[in-house]
């Protein structure tokens, strides 16, 4: 099972500045069936709950943190308190972070600077800054993100990503495993960055003749990188033809010509990527093609979570 760290409010805790909070159905009733959550809030830490609101005040190169109404400089308190929600969650073996948008603390983006009373634009809130610095290649989004299906289809593709990346490197005994991890991740790969995909099979060669500790952290340093990059709808539709291919012995030339026209028309945006992958995997099976049906790309997640199933969900 996943296990993530998220704002607490998100999972339904009544912790907000008004004592209210912002449960994300998403969240808790669809990644809830297969993840353990790590509940953080550091401004409930730092000032309990109902509080005064707080902005983000820039002053030169330093940042202070100003009670909205009585104007106290609380600088020293929330700053130690995303010190210390930062150590709980990385004592956790989490594999990713689901963070509040617009919180001062939390927001990715989104959480508003100010110059005295002027507001200066948007940056990383506080905790979200800390969480960037320190989890590098790391699967972190804020749940109003989460809205637009391409950015939550890219993201929980990259938990689930990431979490094999872990359980592998916990778990790794053998040279093979590796190559097999590797095989199984080709198209999935290629579908992100397909430069960093030839270096990872370089990597897995070893022809230098490296240590499988030192392999191992070479290839999976890079993995993370990789399944960090955004798919997009032109690198899909190369590795949909890509996978056509392994039936070209199979197909007739009517059966090719409709399949590669249906994946023009997910391109085109007419119909969703669950519809051509169902064609793909239906072939897999019924040719017994066992190369395709042990492809992650397949099956990146689990298939309830329904993320390939509307158009908007590539670019």
């Amino acid at each position: 099972m996943l296990k993530l760290a998220v704002s607490a409010c998100l999972l339904g805790e009544q912790i907000r500045y008004d004592k209210t909070a912002q449960r994300d159905r998403f969240i808790t009733d669809k990644l809830g069936k297969y993840a353990s959550f790590v509940p953080f809030c550091p401004e409930h830490l730092a000032f309990g709950t109902p509080r005064e609101t707080i902005r983000i005040v820039q002053e030169s190169e330093h940042k202070k943190v100003i009670t909205v109404f009585s104007k106290n400089d609380v600088t020293e308190a929330i700053n130690e308190a995303v010190e210390h929600e930062l150590r709980k969650i990385q004592s956790e073996p989490i594999c990713g972070i689901i963070l509040k948008s617009k919180s001062p603390s939390c927001g990715l983006g989104s959480a508003k600077y100010y110059s005295g009373a002027m507001s200066e634009g948007k940056k990383d809130g506080l905790f979200a800054f800390t969480c960037k610095a320190y989890f590098v290649d790391f699967p972190i989004e804020e749940e109003a993100r989460l809205i637009d299906p391409w950015l939550r289809e890219n993201f929980v593709m990259q938990l689930f990503a990431y979490h094999d990346a872990m359980v592998l490197q916990e778990n790794i005994q053998t040279m093979q495993e590796l190559v097999s991890f590797h095989t199984a991740y080709k198209f999935l790969l290629q579908s992100k960055h397909e430069a960093n995909y030839r270096l990872l099979g370089k990597i897995v060669a070893n022809h230098a003749k490296k240590s499988l500790h030192v392999v191992t952290h070479e290839y999976l340093a890079l993995f993370k990188k990789t399944i960090a990059h955004k798919g997009s709808i032109g690198k899909t539709v190369n590795v949909l033809h890509h996978m056509v291919g392994f039936f070209k012995k199979e197909l007739s030339s009517a059966e090719k010509q409709e399949l590669h026209l249906q994946i023009e028309a997910f391109r085109d945006e007419i119909v969703p990527l669950i519809a051509v992958m169902n064609t793909v995997e239906f072939l897999a099976k019924k040719y017994n093609t066992t190369y395709l049906l042990g492809q992650k790309f397949l099956n990146p997640y689990p298939k309830d979570l329904a993320l390939r199933s509307v158009i908007q969900e590539g670019k």
